[in-house]
């Protein structure tokens, strides 16, 4: 968090499901899942402040693809949070988001910008509400709203709402890279050629870049072959972050954003200019995942 005058900035950070094992079908349609998340501290940007009327915004690369209607997640988590705490305890507010991130792309750029209001709005309506009571009211919105609430290394379950913090892992340097192309999740889902596989293996005792690579090595994203299949440009995307050098390379989530690990953070900002300059229109971003601790 960033405080101005009259304002304060809050950040949403990328989502990135390092590996995501798809476990099992529940009855209602949704899906078991089994990953390993960290969060970036490249993302979108969110300022709120008090004002005389509601007024909600979009600046930023990717602005014109933001619905600015009831179905962006930004307003339904400010609707929420009101219904929470009645209209008494929360005026009229001002949300602007710089949109970063590329919509529909698997970082959970929209569960991460309402966590960010969430925790905004919380503090500006100065609102008694813990993390236990913000992750319940973020549920409602997505399950991946209350991973995006921790932004810290995590282990994912159930249907991504069964949270379990990962202690003692560092920042890692990663390079993130989208073609494009935007990739409907339900579609992704729906072109899975099985929902039963095995759960993530138990992580390595102590995190580093060697024994998380290696790890990595032996998991998998089971939305892969399927958004693949869907966009074959995400193969491009991770073939290109190999040419740069990239340690370990894979597809975020349902696609089309794919990341590679990279010993340090100079070395992926050199591997991301190398990308961009071969692909301009592309999204590539160099980035440092958060750690667990502060750093």
């Amino acid at each position: 968090m960033d405080t101005e005058i009259g304002s304060c900035i809050w950040h949403a950070h990328a989502k990135i499901n390092l590996a995501l094992h798809v476990t099992g079908r529940r009855a209602d349609g949704y899906h078991l899942i089994d990953s390993l998340a960290v969060f970036t501290r490249f993302g979108d940007r969110v300022e709120i402040a008090l004002a005389d009327n509601d007024d909600f915004t979009v600046s930023g690369r990717y602005a014109p693809a933001v619905p600015l209607d009831a179905s962006n997640l930004v307003l339904k988590a400010r609707d929420a949070l009101r219904r929470e705490a009645g209209p008494s305890r929360t005026p009229p507010i001002s949300i602007k988001l710089e949109k970063n991130l590329p919509v529909a792309s698997g970082v959970g750029g929209g569960s991460s910008d309402a966590a960010a209001v969430l925790r905004g709005l919380a503090q500006a309506w100065a609102l008694d509400l813990d993390d236990a009571g913000l992750a319940r009211i973020g549920l409602s919105l997505g399950a991946d709203v209350p991973m995006c609430l921790a932004a810290k290394p995590l282990v994912a379950r159930g249907i991504g709402d069964e949270l379990s913090m990962v202690p003692d892992f560092s920042a890692l340097g990663l390079v993130l890279v989208n073609p494009g192309t935007p990739v409907s999740t339900a579609d992704v889902f729906a072109a899975l050629s099985r929902r039963d596989n095995e759960p993530l293996p138990p992580l390595p005792r102590s995190i580093d870049f060697h024994s998380l690579r290696n790890w990595l090595e032996i998991t998998r994203n089971d939305l892969e072959p399927a958004a693949l299949a869907l966009q074959p440009a995400i193969g491009r995307a991770l073939s290109w972050l190999n040419k740069a050098g990239s340690g370990f390379s894979r597809m975020s989530g349902s696609g089309a954003t794919c990341f590679g690990l990279f010993e340090t953070g100079n070395v992926a900002k050199r591997a991301a200019a190398e990308i961009r300059g071969r692909q301009p229109d592309w999204f590539v971003a160099a980035t440092r995942s958060m750690p667990s601790e502060a750093e």
